[in-house]
Order: C-alpha cells, then structure tokens, then sequence
C-alpha cells in the first residue's frame, strides 16, 4: 500500500531558472492543496537573483501539498509541491499480480519515468536541468544506506566541537557554511524553520554580540584586546531590510566589477539642442507613431553608430586564458530600476536594428521591466550599458562597469543653460554625459574617441546618417 501511495504521488523540485542559480523565492501560489492541474499550468511565481519567473508544472494531477509558504526562500532542487497523478497510482498496482522477481525489475522503472516530464521544462528560460536530476535520482537509495559520518567530520563541517551523545542540528549547506564563517555553534541554536530546521536568520542573531558586562568583567583586563564597538539598533525607529534576490545579486556584481576592472571615468558636456528638436520631430513622423520616442532612443543610436566607428570597444576580458574577446555584436543593455531593485536588460542585436525597431526594442524592454517580468536570459550577454540618472535630475555619475562589459555610459539632466553658440551666449539644452570604461581593454585614446564620437552626434543629429 505504501509503494502505491508514493508511486501515484510526484514531488516537482524547485529547477534552476537561472543557469547557476542556487536558491528562489517562492513570491505566490496559484494553486492550493486539493486544486487540479494540467501539464503546463503555472502553478507559482518565483523571484531568483535576476527576475521574477512563473514555473509550470509538467504533468497532471491534484495537488496534495505545498511545501512552503510564499515568501519561503528555497534551494534549488528542492521539492516545493507534491502532486497525486492519476495515471501514475494504477500502474503500481498491478505490480503484486506478477512473479516475485518482477518487482526487482520493474522498481527502477518508477524513478527512470520521472525524467519524460522535465523534458518539457524548457518552455521556462534557464529551466530543468534533466541531466542533472536524472543523474540525482538513482543516488538516493545509496545515500540512505550510507552509515553517518564519522563524529569529528560532523564537528568539522557544522563548526563546533565534537558532541558524542548530541543529534546532528539540521539546517542546509549554505547555512552551516554561514555558521562557520561566523563561528557560530549550530547546536546551540534554537531552529525557527519548520521541522526544527537552522535559518539564516537564526545564525545571524545567534551571532550578533549580546551585551553581557558580566562577563567582559571577569576577563582580566590585560587578557584580551578591546573588542570592537558593537553597533546598537533600535527597533522602534529603524527597519532591518533583508538582502535577497535581484538586490543582493547586484551588491554582489558591483562590488565584484568595481575591485576586478580597473575603471577609468570620462566626461563630456554637450548642446544637444538639435537632438531635442529631433526628438519631437519624430513623434509626429508616421514611421514611429506608436513607439517610444525620447532622447533616449537618439542616446542609443548614437552609442552604437560610435561603436561602429570604434568597433574594439565593445569586447570583454577573458581571465582565465589572458585574453581579449572582440565582440562583432552590440547587445546593448538599459539601467532600469525596478521594485525589486536595479536590472539591466539588454536589446540583443541592436547594431542591425533600425531606428523604428530600436524604438520599439526599448519599449518592450521597459515596460516588461516594470511589470518585474523581465526574463533571466534577457539580462545576459550585455556588450555595453547605458544608464539614464539624467531622469532624476542627476547631472552626471560615475557609474560602475555591468560585470563582464567594457563599457557603460551615463546620460545626464538635460537643463536648459547658458551656452555659447555662433558667438553668442544663448539658453541652449545641455546634458553631461560619464563613460566609464575597463582599462584592460580600452585604452584613453579609444575611450576618448568613444565619446567624442556620442557628443558630436548628439549635437549634430543629421551625423547618424553620414555616420552610420
């Protein structure tokens, strides 16, 4: 009876949506315990390190369970849902009906049809990885008739040390590694996860300090060095933020991009006057009547004709081989700031788009910015980034390389000023523009050119057609 029940039951495992991926967070479910669903039918929406993604389930059934609530932070290849199939409770059952020897065969013909429902997972970008959960399926009988580790490799990896009659605290690899760099005892914690299972958060209050003037006075004064000042906290008046998903996948990037790649900023101040005057003169040409026309769409244009003209600007840096990949495509990727914190979505291709297509490029990939549904694959592969702090009045920045680019420009406020022009000084539209480069690969002279390049189209529009 037992073999039925777990036969007709299939546990669907949190996939990785986003190529490496090690957790999500379960943001909504769509269904409850006891709902039908079909093959193909979102049944939750998760929120990785790079975007908010809706999983479909590959099979049909009825849902039995919901392994964790919304809001429930899941590693990848975790069960999340469990699922009663129709089909999948027959077959077991006629499994007595046959010789003794049978079931021996027919055993490892449960686990081998799991794989057949994943194969229909890449309707979800970056989702299933088949050959790697078949490959986990057979291992979990051996892992279970594997004796326990010894006791001192037990003390190793949670931290602590030896403990003979103490059970082994539960809590999952990201969290002992977390304790151990700590220096936090696992099994002096008490779990607040379910099934008595060890947080984050749990180590992170058992290792804050607790003022304990006790027994800072017994310690001899001489005996220890003065601790640090321990920061206080008032949780009446301020807030505590945890940093997860597309904010903590960005800290992480930007502090690896600003210590990796040696930045060099630029600046330029242009008129950009006749750009502006383009700009509305757009908006009422057929050809662009229902698309995105702003001077952002004539910034990007004019980026890429630059690079056109400076082509060994756009490449990357390859570490491990010590050597510089020249990129014959211009993926260019848009800032955008989202709810969820800062993403940068790039329009694959753009070198080859018309101007009508980029207007509609940059709309698609705003909009679905702020709806939080930009896809994991549409923020890979960026050559070089544009980023508008001109849109909060900002006058210019010193913006920080996306990792693996060689560029990023930064777009300014357009103020009207006092400029010179033919001789005079008249109120002219005027912005600042930063490009900051990697000097690994670009060197002054071409960094220079690059904006030189974006400064004069801007103030001489009509340059994108003898330019281009």
């Amino acid at each position: 009876m037992t073999t039925m029940t777990e036969a007709s039951v299939r546990e669907f495992k949190m996939p990785d949506v986003g190529e490496g991926l090690t957790e999500a967070e379960i943001l909504k479910w769509y269904v409850q315990p006891g709902d039908t669903v079909t093959d193909g039918q979102v049944v939750c929406e998760v929120e990785t390190a790079k975007a908010a993604v809706e999983l479909p389930i590959p099979y049909d059934g009825v849902v039995r369970e919901l392994r964790f609530p919304e809001g429930t932070t899941v590693d990848v290849g975790t069960s999340i849902i469990a699922v009663e199939v129709g089909g999948g409770a027959q077959a077991p059952a006629e499994q007595p009906q046959a010789p003794a020897a049978q079931p021996q065969t027919q055993a490892p013909a449960e686990p081998a049809e799991e794989p057949k429902p994943e194969g229909r997972q890449p309707v979800l970008v970056g989702y299933g990885v088949s050959t790697s959960s078949t490959k986990r399926r057979p291992r979990k009988g051996p892992e279970a008739a594997v004796p326990a580790p010894a006791q001192a490799i037990q003390a190793e990896l949670n931290g602590h040390a030896p403990a003979v009659d103490r059970p082994r605290p539960l809590a999952k690899p990201p969290v002992r590694k977390l304790a151990k760099d700590l220096g936090v005892d696992l099994a002096a914690i008490t779990p607040s996860g379910p099934d008595g299972v060890i947080t984050r958060e749990d180590v992170h209050a058992a290792a804050t300090p607790v003022a304990a003037p006790e027994t800072v006075a017994q310690a001899p004064a001489a005996a220890r060095p003065a601790p640090a000042p321990v920061a206080a906290y008032d949780g009446a008046r301020e807030t505590r933020v945890p940093v997860k998903g597309v904010r903590k996948a960005t800290a992480a990037a930007m502090v690896g991009s600003a210590f990796t790649a040696p930045h060099v900023t630029e600046f330029v101040t242009v008129d950009v006057t006749r750009t502006m005057k383009l700009v509305e003169e757009l908006k009422q040409d057929k050809e662009m009547q229902g698309l995105r026309v702003n001077p952002l769409l004539l910034i990007a244009k004019a980026l890429l004709v630059a690079i056109k003209r400076n082509p060994d600007v756009n490449a990357s840096w390859d570490e491990a081989n010590q050597e510089i990949v020249l990129k014959h495509y211009v993926n260019l990727g848009i800032a955008a700031a989202t709810p969820r914190g800062l993403i940068v979505p790039n329009i694959k291709d753009a070198h080859d788009k018309t101007l009508p297509q980029l207007a509609e490029a940059l709309g698609e990939l705003v909009s679905t910015a702020r709806e939080g549904r930009t896809s994991p694959a549409a923020m890979q592969g960026g050559t070089v980034t544009i980023t508008n702090v001109g849109v909060f009045g900002v006058d210019t920045g010193t913006p920080i390389l996306n990792p693996g680019e060689s560029a990023i420009l930064a777009i300014g406020a357009i103020k009207l000023q006092p400029w010179v022009h033919k001789g005079k000084v008249k109120p002219r539209q005027v912005t600042t523009l930063a490009l900051s480069f990697d000097h690994r690969l670009v060197d002054g002279e071409l960094g220079s050119k690059v904006l030189a390049d974006v400064a004069a189209i801007l103030e001489q529009p009509k340059r994108l057609i003898t330019w281009a």
